[in-house]
């Protein structure tokens, strides 16, 4: 039998669905676990759920999942379920009442920056609750005015959606729309998001669908799948480069968007908020608290 401990060093948790006691049925021969499990999908019902390290309130926020995406769980007690998310790998726990079961196949995204889910088609009814830029929507096939009813029940703003096959051209013109937003470890949302979430929100409302975290968006940029363009790999001077909006700046810990050859967007601790700051001058602070630039990436679609 293999060494638990050293199979397990080549993993990351993050993204792997393994704990000391299970693992998905995926990882058998790869990876020794007392027991495995096949899983089974649930979708978030809630307008936001939280995705946390532990099976309690108060455990750590690791990220979020918006209305409509799915989650495999492959443990359920005491009112949580613990899995892997569809959308960007993440695994964690998550309130059995924040999902629902069966999964009910999204054929439309919300495009602006959020939302109101409505009880009826009329503006005065009673709100379910407020989903956010990229939340996952199907559609019951009723409309009211300007109103289109989703399969959960609430019915929404029909030129709020869009179907999946419709994406931006600008990550740049998205992030923007998050400008004042509050900063929030682990958050996904309209109301509160981290840098690596704005980057992510941004690339996925232009139908590119990054990981999750700084480390993993690096990483990816350098894949064959990643339409990306390396502009600097962390030698040299970077602060020589004619960069241009739309590039992707990675520090160790944290990522910004550049707005232009001197401007970037970026969700952060010291504003505590989504700001729009001068690189250079920035950049010497970000540096000093987590690293020098290591790498920008440039958009090639």
């Amino acid at each position: 039998m293999a060494d638990p401990v050293r199979a397990e060093a080549t993993f990351d948790r993050r993204i792997t669905p393994i704990r000391d006691d299970l693992a998905a049925d995926t990882l058998k021969g790869r990876i020794d676990a007392p027991h495995y499990a096949s899983g089974t999908q649930y979708q978030v019902t809630s307008s936001v759920a939280p995705l946390r390290r532990t099976p309690d309130e108060d455990g750590a926020q690791e990220t979020q999942l918006l209305f409509g995406e799915s989650i495999t769980l492959y443990d359920e007690a005491n009112g949580w379920g613990w899995g892997q998310a569809a959308f960007d790998g993440y695994v964690g726990y998550i309130a059995m009442e924040a999902v629902a079961n069966p999964v009910d196949p999204p054929s439309h995204r919300v495009k602006v920056l959020r939302t109101y889910r409505y009880s009826e088609p009329d503006l005065k009814s009673a709100p379910l609750g407020l989903i956010s830029l990229n939340a996952q929507l199907s559609l019951s096939g009723d409309m009211e005015k300007r109103f289109v009813k989703e399969t959960r029940g609430g019915w929404v703003i029909s030129d709020h959606i869009a179907p999946f096959a419709e994406f931006e051209a600008d990550p740049v013109a998205v992030a923007e729309r998050f400008l004042s937003t509050p900063y929030f470890w682990g958050g996904r949302e309209s109301l509160g998001l981290d840098c690596s979430a704005l980057v992510q929100n941004a690339y996925e409302a232009c139908g590119v669908q990054m990981p999750r975290d700084t480390d993993h968006q690096k990483a990816w940029c350098e894949t064959e799948e990643a339409p990306m363009s390396m502009v600097y790999n962390g030698d040299g001077d970077w602060q020589a480069l004619p960069l241009q909006r739309g590039d992707v700046i990675y520090w160790p810990g944290h990522t910004a968007l550049m707005v232009d050859a001197d401007r970037m967007i970026h969700a952060n601790g010291t504003h505590m908020q989504v700001t729009i700051d001068p690189l250079r001058s920035f950049a010497g602070k970000v540096a000093t608290e987590a690293g020098p630039v290591v790498a920008i990436y440039r958009p090639s679609f």
